[in-house]
Parts: C-alpha cells; structure tokens; sequence
C-alpha cells in the first residue's frame, strides 16, 4: 500500500507519533511519504529527549521513507533545506496525495 503523512503541527509528541507511524508503515512494508508544511517544517528545532523527533526521521530515512517539505513554509521561517527537510512544492504535496491509496495527517 502507498501512505501519505502529512505533518502540519509543531508539537513534538505529535510529530514524534507522526514519524512513529510512518516508521510503522515501512515495516509493513508500505511505502510511505512524508510531507512537512507549516509549522511541521520545524520538527527538527522541537525534537526533545521525550520526543525524539530527529531520531524518528533519521529512522525513517534509513529504512527508504522519502521526507517531502514545503519550500514556501521552509523560507518563511528562515530556514534552510535540508536531506531531513528538503525544499519541495504543493505539486508535490498534490502528488502524495494523489498517488497514496491513504492520507493521514497529524
């Protein structure tokens, strides 16, 4: 099966769960995309002890899940893209969404 997550919150115990289900989705062998727009743009800068969000990408990544994130929310909050948070667009948001037989978002 094909899943889209989309994570618009800057909660840490929210995006933790978030990558923890994608997480969970690979290892039903699903492929899965994640795309981070608005305030999920930041799970990098709230990643706490508690909630590890970095160390959920990180696994995520490892094991072929693909991080989508909108550019335009990246560049208004004075970022800069990253391999954990790359630069994309809505076309691509729509393409996740498009291609998944789920969407969930957080």
């Amino acid at each position: 099966m094909r899943i889209g997550v989309i994570i618009s919150s800057n909660d840490a115990e929210t995006s933790w769960n978030a990558f923890r289900y994608a997480n969970f989705c690979l290892g039903q062998k699903d492929e899965v995309k994640v795309f981070l727009t608005g305030k999920g743009v930041e799970y990098q800068k709230i990643s706490n002890e508690k909630f590890n969000t970095v160390e959920q990408a990180e696994k995520f990544l490892k094991f072929e899940g693909k991080i989508l994130a909108c550019g335009t929310c990246i560049k208004s909050r004075d970022q800069e893209g990253t391999e954990m948070c790359p630069v994309n667009t809505m076309k691509d948001m729509y393409e996740i969404v498009k291609e998944s037989d789920k969407v969930v978002t957080f």
